[in-house]
C-alpha cells in the first residue's frame, strides 16, 4: 500500500539555496535536494480504492495561486531534544486556507483529521542524537535565512515507498490554483 500526501513542490532555485545551508550539526540526516517539500496533509498508508478517490477529489479544492516566502529555520519539537530542523515560512495564511479546503475534502471521504495543528514547513534534517548545542547554534546561524520567494500554482498528489536507499516519491497527480 502506498504512503500518500499532498504537497507543495520547491523550486530547484530554492532547493539549491537550502541544500546550501545543510550541514554543521553532527547526526543530522540531510533531506536530499528531490524531497524537499512543503506537506499540506499527510495521509498516511492508503489502499488503491481509496487512493482512486483521493486523486479524484482534490481537483475541486480550488483557491488562488498565492506567492510563498520560506523564512528563518526551527526545531520540531520545540521544546526538549530536537528531531527534525525545519525552514519556516514567512505568511502561512495562504497555506493555511489551502491546507482547511484540502481537509475539508478528504473528510467527505471519511479520512480522519490529522489530529495535530497544521504548522507549515519544509523538513531539511531529521537529528539522531544531535548535539543540542549544534542544534541551536546552526538555529541561531540561519535565523534570517530567506531563499527566493516563488508562486504557488499548484499542489500535487504524492506517494511516498521505503526502500534500501530510503522514501522515493512519486507525483500521483498534480492540482492547479486559480492564476
Amino acid at each position: 500500500m502506498p504512503i500518500l500526501f499532498v504537497a507543495i513542490a520547491i523550486p530547484e532555485l530554492v532547493r539549491d539555496h537550502l541544500a546550501l545551508v545543510q550541514g554543521g550539526i553532527p547526526g543530522a540526516r540531510w533531506e536530499q535536494r528531490d524531497k524537499l517539500h512543503l506537506t499540506l496533509r499527510y495521509i498516511g498508508d492508503v489502499d488503491g480504492g481509496l487512493a482512486k478517490r483521493i486523486t479524484d477529489a482534490l481537483p475541486d479544492v480550488g483557491g488562488q495561486a498565492f506567492t510563498l516566502q520560506l523564512a528563518g529555520v526551527g526545531h520540531f519539537p520545540p521544546r526538549g531534544r530536537p528531531r527534525t530542523v525545519w525552514v519556516g515560512v514567512e505568511d502561512p495564511e495562504p497555506l493555511q486556507a489551502l491546507h482547511e479546503r484540502i481537509e475539508r475534502r478528504l473528510a467527505r471521504l471519511d479520512l480522519e483529521p490529522e489530529g495535530r495543528k497544521y504548522a507549515p514547513h519544509v523538513t531539511i534534517a531529521r537529528l539522531r542524537d544531535a548535539p543540542e548545542r549544534r542544534v541551536a547554534e546552526f538555529i541561531a546561524h540561519h535565523a534570517l535565512l530567506r531563499p527566493a520567494d516563488f508562486a504557488v500554482t499548484r499542489f500535487g498528489l504524492y506517494s511516498s515507498v521505503r526502500g534500501p536507499g530510503g522514501s522515493k516519491y512519486r507525483l500521483e497527480a498534480s492540482y492547479e490554483l486559480d492564476p
